[in-house]
């Protein structure tokens, strides 16, 4: 089993900053990576961002150029630094960690979730 805790959510403006940080524990050795998911009310669950444990990044189009993905493998942490952020960005912002499923890196864990908040 592995236990991912976020922290970092909050209520901002619009155009403000904020940054998540998720740690991991338990069986979570064995990843090919670490991610971000955020689920806004109404809507389906949908990826953020995604990085690998070579540093390989993938983002949401929505995202691009305003969020950045990090990690400290060592410590079992990845992070989402969120700027210029927008009322859509609103949400429930899970953090992942992700294995092989035998074809692909998914996401096979998730942490309870941080709500991030930006009003208008």
């Amino acid at each position: 089993q592995v236990q991912l805790v976020e922290s970092g959510g909050g209520s901002v403006q619009a155009g403000g900053s904020l940054k998540l940080s998720c740690i991991g524990s338990g069986d979570i050795f064995p990843r090919c990576g670490m991610g971000w998911y955020r689920q806004a009310p109404g809507k389906e669950r949908e990826m953020v961002s995604e990085i690998s444990n070579v540093g390989e990044r993938d983002y949401a189009e929505a995202v691009k150029g305003r969020f950045t993905i990090s990690q400290a493998i060592d410590k079992n942490m990845v992070f989402l630094e969120m700027r210029n952020l927008k009322t859509e960005d609103t949400g429930v912002y899970f953090c992942t960690a992700r294995f092989w499923n035998g074809l692909f890196c998914a996401p096979q864990y998730y942490g309870q979730g941080t709500q991030v908040t930006v009003s208008s």
